[in-house]
């Protein structure tokens, strides 16, 4: 099992520097852009309005952010949480226009940067915590994984039985 990183009195001035550089980076691309009402957007969702290669842009500079966090010490049920808001956010984002409403609110690189400061934070509870999302969502996924492959199966032998009655 991994321990947390100790980050000694001559590398906090570099890590302070390298978070605040990712708190501008994930700023930029989810909140930089205000509109009326208060509601803020950032670059993300208007580069993910370019067909394809818009989410893709997105989702690299969210991996960089994921990896920085992993350079940092962030444990890696904390980085499976943060790849699965990317993920997610991919994922919906490629759905035209609907998506990209979703990608406006949804603020993956924020909530990743809010993991990485709970992490820094409280490094035990932040991890049990991220191990508990990971599960459910695991759970979850092989629960609709099961689900897409019973229901063609259902189909298929309900066709079948049509046929030869």
């Amino acid at each position: 099992m991994k321990t947390a990183t100790l980050i000694s009195a001559a590398d906090a001035p570099r890590t302070a520097e390298r978070i605040r550089r990712l708190r501008s980076l994930a700023w930029l691309l989810d909140n930089s852009i205000p509109l009326p009402g208060g509601y803020r957007i950032g670059l993300d969702p208007i580069i993910g309005l370019v067909p394809g290669l818009g989410d893709a842009i997105g989702a690299l500079f969210s991996a960089f952010i994921i990896n920085e966090a992993r350079s940092l010490g962030a444990p890696r049920s904390v980085l499976l949480r943060m790849i699965g808001n990317v993920a997610i956010e991919t994922v919906v984002g490629a759905i035209p226009f609907a998506g990209d409403i979703f990608d406006a609110a949804f603020k993956a690189n924020t909530r990743n940067l809010a993991l990485l400061a709970r992490y820094q934070l409280d490094p035990i509870g932040s991890r049990r915590s991220s191990r508990f999302f990971v599960a459910g969502f695991s759970l979850l996924l092989a629960i609709v994984v099961a689900f897409m492959i019973a229901v063609p199966v259902l189909v298929i032998f309900a066709m079948v039985k049509l046929i030869w009655q």
